[in-house]
């Protein structure tokens, strides 16, 4: 019996990933794998995920003849209506990510939680496709909340992130609530430093107690009451009724082709539909013969983006709510007009409210493959965090209602019930109908602008996995060119000559965080983006 590796887990957070590896030896599968890990994320990096947040989820189980997506996307609660901040706009992030509001109210505190979906979403993948016992996938979760962890260095790096014209800054966010200053401060009140001992007791009791009964006393039990009862006595919006209304949604993958190969990603609201396009328009460009991040590599791709966020801020919401063009925004023919349009030298220009500076982070990102060829990448986060923990539970809730746009009538406008777009986009990519490559990425809007680049790389460039994740990247989500710290000044010069603003990051890995798997001759080769401080691991494990 051969001992090469056949399964492997990859994700931002070393202990995560071990837990991964741990249930697949178990004889877990690729979705308990991926709820062990999510659960475990959970815990050790707490302002990015977690079970009152929300995500996506690639599925792709060949054995059961399954490939499907789950989307727990977090719907604004049933209180919120199209215009109640109306009167509080400051401003749009330069990036596209979310509105800036007189009081922060969308961004730090309890108006800015929406419903959470994340912990229905890992029942109904369990109920559906797991075959491990739904306790044992908490086990390792309650482990590490119970014995502690330690603050990794970019966990660190983001808990000393500064305000960004008008958002938060993370400081804010842990010391919001005394059960963050007591977790993640020091007496002084800054953020505990990188190394420093961090144990959850509450959060650990809190898994334990979902572990026996399930999702529903989440949602419809104890910890229900305890939740509404907070967020009554705090001017919340979250109500019980929201989370016992809360339902992930099952959905077919959106599907398109590059050079060839079949590409399947979400569907809106989430970001896969900007993928699709803007490989479609790519797909016209000789991008080898460019050259890697050369000036004009660089300004063609940044138009082709600049092209799709235009589109997905005219037409891209929750499709619930709006009738979304998808068959338009995905045509070939579509993508052959505006690639023309590059090609004579028209740029795009992005509409924005106010530019105002700020990116998310507060995202993870996971990929599993088992021994069976069975995989899920799923991407899942907390949007900005709202800092709220409720006494006694230990867990921060999401702050996504920040992203929706205040004003009324617009693709993005708040509603009752209706979930905003998300550019998380996990992505599996198939060549002769067998998966080559399964990824995805935190990051807020620059995720699809990441995961872009890296299959690019792959498939334009002959880029193993390991290089197509580390490459330098750069983005347009608004008319700058933003670019990471690693892209010569020779190349930016050029393009500032050309006419176009470019902002250095001073970061050299950033600009999404890709995590893949990829999956060619038998082999499997995993990437974590080296801008966080995840791992791969394998693992041989019986079929």
């Amino acid at each position: 019996m051969s001992s090469k590796p056949n399964a492997m887990v990859v994700c931002p957070q070393p202990e995560a990933a071990e837990t991964g590896i741990e249930i697949l030896r178990m004889g877990g599968n690729a979705v308990d794998a991926a709820i062990a890990c999510a659960l475990a994320q959970g815990v050790v990096d707490p302002l990015m995920c977690g079970i009152a947040g929300f995500g996506s989820a690639a599925v792709y189980l060949p054995g059961q003849d399954v490939h499907r997506y789950l989307d727990f996307h977090a719907p604004a609660p049933a209180a919120a209506r199209a215009g109640m901040w109306e009167d509080l706009v400051r401003g749009e992030t330069r990036d596209g990510f979310g509105f800036i509001l007189e009081g922060r109210v969308n961004d730090l505190g309890y108006q800015s939680i929406a419903v959470p979906t994340a912990l229905k979403a890992y029942e109904a993948l369990h109920r559906a496709h797991g075959r491990l016992p739904w306790k044992t996938l908490f086990e390792p979760a309650i482990a590490w909340a119970q014995d502690g962890f330690f603050v990794r260095p970019a966990m660190h790096t983001f808990f000393m992130e500064s305000a960004k014209m008008g958002r938060a800054a993370t400081a804010e966010r842990l010391a919001y609530s005394a059960g963050g200053r007591a977790l993640y401060c020091s007496p002084d009140g800054t953020p505990k430093e990188i190394g420093a001992p961090l144990a959850n007791p509450d959060y650990a009791a809190t898994l334990r107690r979902i572990a026996e009964a399930g999702a529903d006393i989440f949602y419809e039990g104890d910890i229900a009451y305890a939740i509404s009862a907070d967020m009554a006595a705090h001017g919340g919006l979250l109500s019980r009724d929201d989370l016992a209304a809360c339902r992930p949604q099952w959905s077919e993958p959106l599907t398109g082709t590059y050079r060839g190969r079949r590409i399947t990603t979400n569907q809106p609201p989430g970001g896969g539909v900007m993928l699709l396009e803007m490989l479609n328009i790519l797909e016209h460009f000789d991008l080898g013969a460019l050259g890697h991040n050369t000036p004009d590599y660089i300004r063609i791709v940044c138009e082709a983006m600049k092209r799709a966020t235009i589109d997905k801020d005219r037409f891209v919401g929750d499709p619930a709510f709006l009738d979304i063009p998808l068959k338009y925004l995905t045509d070939k023919a579509h993508a052959s007009a505006m690639a023309e349009d590059i090609r004579r030298g028209v740029r795009a220009s992005v509409p924005r409210l106010k530019e105002i500076d700020g990116e998310s982070v507060n995202t993870t990102h996971l990929c599993v493959v088992d021994g069976e060829g069975g995989c899920v990448s799923m991407t899942h986060s907390l949007g900005m965090p709202s800092g709220v923990i409720t006494e006694g539970l230990g867990f921060f809730y999401n702050g996504c209602m920040g992203v929706f746009d205040p004003r009324p009538g617009r693709v993005g406008s708040i509603a009752p019930g209706k979930s905003r777009f998300s550019a998380m986009c996990p992505t599996i990519v198939f060549e002769d109908d067998r998966p080559a490559l399964a990824l995805g990425a935190p990051g807020g809007t620059q995720i699809v602008m990441g995961v872009l680049q890296a299959i690019l790389n792959v498939f334009d460039f002959g880029m193993d996995v390991r290089e197509a994740v580390s490459a330098p990247r750069f983005s347009s989500t608004g008319d700058p060119i933003d670019v990471s710290n690693r892209i010569p000044r020779s190349v930016t010069r050029v393009l500032e000559a050309d006419g176009y603003e470019v902002i250095r990051n001073p970061y050299g890995h950033t600009i999404g965080w890709v995590h893949a798997i990829g999956m060619s001759g038998g082999q499997l080769a995993g990437a974590a983006d080296p801008g966080r401080d995840g791992v791969a691991y394998t693992a041989f494990v019986d079929r």
